[in-house]
């Protein structure tokens, strides 16, 4: 069951969302050839602190998994598609970094994800890159009052079509606010039409998945990082959103 977010918390989740933005995009600014991704957590987690929030991803324990998350930002690199956890490995030119990150303000909880090229990458990468953005928004864009969840996955898989990308099906949007997860669960692929119904107040993590190989995905043994089965590199973006009368609002911008 959905939770429907009063106007006072969307306030709340305005402002989280524009310090999640902001403490990413520094992030981002940071990638770069012989950084490492523990150095890119560390540095997303004293930026939250700095700003008197809290980091959910840190100590967070989802469902199923052994141990709580041991970082404060997942940090998935070429054929890890997401919830890498953040280490010694250093990044080299021509890679890509998926960056994740959850911000906590008094409360409440948004969650974004970029996919940043590691100094200058192929064509063939930076099309993928441009391509899974382009699905967020096209999904985004579909996530109307009295639209179906169907309606956003349709939108979003549609792009991966035109291109051939293979589609991360195990895992997908969800609510979100007062908790990491929440209901309902918002697949990257569906049918118009079907679904939970969407309405107002209703606070929603898009994040598309795309691969340039196989659908076939495998979970390390880490208890975290998911990888392509096949090697291939793939894409992750990812927006909070509030739908309201007026259309989608996108919450994690700067």
């Amino acid at each position: 069951m959905a939770k429907f977010k009063t106007k006072e918390e969307i306030e709340l989740l305005r402002e989280s969302g524009k310090r999640l933005a902001t403490v990413l995009q520094a992030v981002k600014a940071a990638v770069r050839p012989g950084v490492t991704t523990k150095e890119l957590d560390l540095l997303a987690e004293r930026l939250i602190r700095e700003g008197g929030d809290t980091p959910p991803f840190k100590n967070y324990t989802p469902h199923g998994a052994r141990t709580p998350f041991p970082a404060a930002m997942c940090v998935s690199v070429n054929d890890e598609i997401v919830h890498g956890i953040p280490s010694e490995r250093v990044l080299k030119e021509g890679d890509i970094v998926s960056i994740d990150l959850g911000l906590a303000h008094k409360g409440m909880i948004t969650d974004a994800a970029l996919t940043v090229p590691v100094g200058k990458i192929s064509d063939t990468l930076s099309t993928l890159l441009k391509e899974t953005e382009r699905s967020l928004y096209e999904g985004i864009n579909a996530a109307k009052v009295g639209a179906r969840i169907g309606e956003i996955g349709a939108a979003i898989e549609k792009v991966a079509h035109q291109h051939h990308y293979g589609i991360v099906r195990e895992l997908g949007g969800h609510g979100v606010g007062h908790a990491v997860h929440e209901d309902p669960y918002v697949p990257n692929y569906g049918t118009k039409g079907t679904g939970p119904l969407l309405k107002s107040g209703m606070v929603l993590a898009l994040e598309p998945m795309f691969m340039l190989g196989s659908e076939e995905i495998r979970l390390m043994p880490d208890g975290y990082t998911i990888v392509t089965e096949d090697g291939a590199l793939s894409a992750h973006f990812e927006h909070t959103i509030v739908i309201t009368e007026n259309g989608p609002e996108i919450l994690t911008t700067p």
